[in-house]
């Protein structure tokens, strides 16, 4: 149990009984419109809840919130049946009334009564969920609660609450096909889905790395299609070679427990939409049936990540393939959508397919862009005659939109856009704000992620729909979504840390109204809002808390601010190497190193951690800040400044190629970086950082070189090292020193020796190579 739920807690209940304080009401996402009230509803033995027995829908979701309030409280609250009989004070009423939207409800909370009214049991569920936030965290806890019965007052804010959502689509996703989650995970995952207001599940069930859905027709679908033969280990360009676990690794979902999970889903009016990836994204579904691709095959369940070349070939025998499977899935799920992909297709096996290019000048196509926009009208075509309605990624706008599709936009908005101008539904997932494997902190201190970084706040700030369209065009886009792809995700618990909090910030873009939210009062409410995740057993991210360290270098100094990005913190640190704790400094102005130190540093509230310690080591040398200047011009990364190589902070390699930060390279050419020290000083120590990244046509030099200067004009050699630019690997900045006989110099030149070529054998052989080096210190 996380130690911020002790802290949390403790402050949710003092907080209880305030008046007027935003604190009281710490829903999530935030109500379309909120009465504060002076006073509080207290729940205790003599409380009845009263709901028509008549509506059994209704009558069930007011059982439950029964039942689990008295298991966690240990209360015995009654339920009753709605007559004319008159009923003492402390009543808790469920009360349909006509006229409110489908979602919408009310909840008037007073001191000696609760209404809850909806149209809907949808309303109604949703009205629950804001009242259950009204109460302890304890509220979401589980099993028997003799031991905790009375340490908590069981008490609602007064409130009148008016509420319905944005946006009609709220949804959020999990890719089980690259890793396979358990059904009681699911379940789980549902249940959060639900607590967050949100109604879809987009359930990723086929791709490359595996098949998880049983398909009676088709039974060596999971057969062989959900086994792969091992799985990458780390990232894509990790190592070169890449390297393997060498362990089989499969799963799948029985059509019993499928249906078992959607009846949960419904439940909890969450609707699960499945998705059976075409025509890309198939070698899993090829390796069990290879006559539905282009070559025949044979074909193999991938253990790698990325995009592959072999995909669904457009032969009529692969459309009743496909269509077959689609019934059974059809069969299995009630949603109206079904997602079909569409996303990376390469069509370089319909270029080398005789069939697709006959097909082609057959159906008078421009190319095998049209050849897709075929196939997936087909499809589609098929899928509305069933009375269902496909969704696609909105590579489904190559060629030609399909006529009744509804577009996910995931390249950024613009394929939105485009949908929602033509007159289709479109619903958003850009990655830059709402893709959940990436990163949402500090790379060296996170647990592996695919790359880039997306913070709680980045999520909070995306607006789905652009305020410059027509409203005609506006009333297209019909929701938003968070995508959670699992290359990097092994278990339940890294989905939860990756998904939450920033699941919680998108529920509230998808619900409240736009002109409603507002970030610093998200983040009280979300900081009041853990310790309910954590009464649910979630183990979500602490990066809300992470202390940020800001640099500025100069003159053999660095000055370090630490921040702390939520207020009413403080912050503890060392620079001893030691774990800070409350008892540790406390923060009060900025750093001021002039060597080499270990910072570390913790959010501290009420006396509690509530932070994870975050730690930074600070090259400091007569380098640090100082002038930097290069023989040729950096080429890599896109932007890199000299001043990255002697700014105090080192580099990264983790994460994709893209995501290498503070590195300076050069491509085709030797790099040389000049230091002016500002005056004559003894040197007798250089220590330079270089990025090997073969995969990415960064090698090591032939070898690194320091030559010193007083005036700047004529330069000696004083060392030299020898590197291996044929050296694979892991991908890693790799920290040289070289030492020499002291020397006294202004200026030390690092020279760093461009491999040329990339040697044969090598991923890239024979392209040009890129050099690129990290900080660089000078002693």
């Amino acid at each position: 149990m996380h130690k911020l739920l002790v802290v949390m807690t403790g402050l949710l209940l003092a907080l209880t009984g305030r008046a007027q304080t935003p604190d009281r009401y710490s829903i999530i996402p935030k109500p379309a419109k909120l009465e504060a009230r002076e006073g509080q509803f207290v729940v205790s033995n003599t409380t009845t809840v009263v709901v028509p027995f008549s509506n059994a829908a209704v009558k069930s979701i007011a059982e439950t919130f029964t039942n689990q309030l008295n298991t966690t409280s240990g209360l015995q609250v009654s339920l009753r049946n709605v007559n004319k009989m008159a009923l003492p004070g402390n009543i808790i009423s469920f009360i349909p009334v006509p006229g409110l939207g489908e979602e919408a409800y009310r909840l008037d909370i007073k001191s000696n009564s609760i209404t809850v009214e909806s149209t809907s049991p949808k309303g109604f569920f949703y009205a629950v969920q804001s009242l259950m936030q009204l109460l302890p965290p304890t509220i979401f806890r589980a099993g028997p609660a003799a031991s905790r019965a009375t340490s908590a007052t069981w008490a609602v804010p007064a409130c009148r609450i008016e509420d319905q959502p944005r946006y009609s689509y709220r949804g959020l996703h999990l890719d089980v096909s690259r890793h396979f989650m358990p059904v009681s995970f699911i379940k789980k995952y549902i249940d959060l889905i639900a607590l967050h207001k949100m109604n879809i599940f987009h359930w990723h069930l086929t791709d490359d790395q595996g098949w998880r859905i049983e398909i009676k027709k088709y039974p060596k679908l999971t057969q062989v299609g959900s086994k792969r033969r091992h799985t990458l280990i780390g990232h894509y360009y990790e190592s070169d070679p890449q390297q393997f676990d060498g362990k089989e690794y499969g799963g799948y979902y029985t059509q019993d427990e499928i249906r078992d999970v959607v009846r949960y889903a419904q439940s909890r009016y969450v609707t699960i939409i499945p998705e059976i990836e075409m025509p890309g994204h198939a070698l899993a579904a090829l390796t069990a049936y290879p006559e539905y691709g282009c070559s025949g095959g044979p074909y193999e369940v991938t253990g790698k990540w990325g995009v592959f070349n072999d995909i669904f070939c457009p032969y009529d025998k692969t459309f009743e393939f496909l269509q077959n499977i689609l019934t059974e899935v059809m069969a299995l799920f009630p949603s109206q959508y079904i997602h079909i992909g569409g996303d990376e297709a390469p069509k370089d096996s319909w270029k080398k397919s005789g069939f697709a290019q006959d097909l082609i000048k057959r159906l008078k196509l421009k190319d095998e862009h049209e050849l897709q926009s075929y196939f997936i009208t087909r499809i589609d075509k098929w899928v509305t005659s069933k009375g269902r309605k496909i969704i696609g990624w909105d590579e489904i706008l190559e060629g030609g939109l399909s006529p009744n599709a509804t577009v996910m936009s995931w390249r950024g908005t613009q394929g939105g856009i485009a949908a929602a101008k033509q007159g289709h539904d479109a619903i958003m997932t850009p990655g830059a704000f709402l893709y959940l494997d990436k990163y949402q902190s500090d790379p060296e201190q996170e647990p592996t992620a695919i790359g880039g970084l997306l913070t709680t706040e980045q999520t909070y700030s995306y607006e789905p729909t652009p305020q410059d369209l027509p409203a005609d065009v506006q009333k297209h886009i019909i929701g938003a979504q968070g995508n959670v792809w699992t290359e990097y995700i092994k278990t339940p618990e890294h989905v939860e840390y990756m998904v939450f909090p920033r699941a919680a910030a998108l529920a509230e873009v998808v619900w409240s109204p736009r002109e409603a939210r507002n970030w610093p009062d998200f983040r009280q409410r979300v900081q009041l809002h853990l310790p309910r995740l954590a009464a649910l057993n979630v183990n979500y991210s602490r990066s809300l808390f992470d202390v940020l360290a800001e640099t500025e270098a100069a003159a053999g100094t660095l000055r370090v601010t630490l921040k702390s990005p939520v207020p009413d913190t403080e912050i503890r640190y060392s620079v001893d190497g030691s774990a800070p704790s409350q008892q540790s400094a406390r923060y009060e102005s900025p750093l001021s190193l002039s060597a080499t130190t270990t910072v570390k540093a913790v959010t501290v509230k009420n006396g509690e951690l509530v932070g994870e310690v975050q730690q930074w080591i600070f090259p400091v040398s007569r380098a640090t800040g100082r002038l930097v200047q290069m023989a040729s011009a950096l080429t890599y990364p896109k932007n890199a400044q000299a001043a990255l190589l002697t700014n105090g902070r080192y580099g990264s390699a983790i994460g994709y190629l893209a995501d290498v930060r503070g590195v300076a390279g050069v491509r085709s050419a030797d790099l040389s970086a000049t230091i002016d020290l500002g005056a004559a000083t003894p040197v007798q120590k250089v220590t330079v950082g270089v990025l090997k990244a073969t995969a990415g046509s960064v090698l090591l030099p032939r070898q690194l070189e320091v030559l010193v200067s007083e005036d700047g004009q004529t330069f000696r050699s004083v060392k030299t090292l020898p590197l291996n630019p044929a050296e694979r690997g892991r991908k890693e900045v790799i920290r040289h020193a070289l030492t020499f006989e002291p020397v006294s110099a202004r200026y030390v030149r690092i020279v760093a020796q461009n491999a040329g070529q990339i040697p044969a054998g090598m991923i890239n052989e024979g392209k040009d190579a890129t050099v690129a080096v990290d900080e660089i210190t000078v002693e």
